[in-house]
């Protein structure tokens, strides 16, 4: 197996306690190298116990996020992520800006080539929300993907009672 220089820097992964923190802090995101930045492929996330509070009442509440990217030169450490996500805890924010400023911060973070976001959030007072916000680099073919996919995201709905 060929040495890797660029998981030194990587301050979460292997450790033998963690830390948690219960407010948003996108610092905590780290990146390794791409061992293969010649091919397009999916990395994707499943992460089924995001929370966050409503930023008026205070309440909780809960997502299944789903986040899927084609990286470029960087790629997102998984363990960063989920300490990133946990840092939501107590952050008050609509769904929809949740969404928006997790694909913010992995843009910035990784410049990747394409990247989405989905959150299928558990229903409050009879509603769910389920935002969706993508990128792909301008450009690009990418973009072109970005706003296809932005069309036809939500093809396939799902059926209420599966939540």
């Amino acid at each position: 197996m060929p040495e890797r220089n660029d998981i030194e820097n990587l301050s979460h992964l292997g450790q033998e306690e963690t830390s948690y923190t219960f407010h948003y802090d996108p610092s905590l995101l780290e990146t390794f190298e791409n061992g293969h930045p010649n091919r397009d492929y999916f990395v994707k996330f499943n992460c089924p116990e995001f929370t966050t509070l409503c930023p008026k009442t205070g309440q909780p509440d809960f997502a299944a996020l789903y986040i899927s990217y084609i990286p470029d030169v960087h790629m997102v450490e998984s363990k960063s992520l989920k300490l990133y996500l946990f840092s939501f805890r107590n952050h008050g924010g609509f769904h929809e800006d949740a969404i928006n400023t997790i694909v913010n911060d992995l843009v910035d973070l990784m410049n990747p080539r394409y990247l989405e976001v989905l959150g299928r959030f558990t229903p409050r007072g009879g509603i769910s929300i389920d935002p969706y916000a993508n990128y792909g680099r301008a450009g690009t073919k990418y973009e072109q993907m970005a706003e296809t996919r932005l069309l036809y995201h939500d093809m396939y709905p799902e059926n209420i009672n599966n939540r």
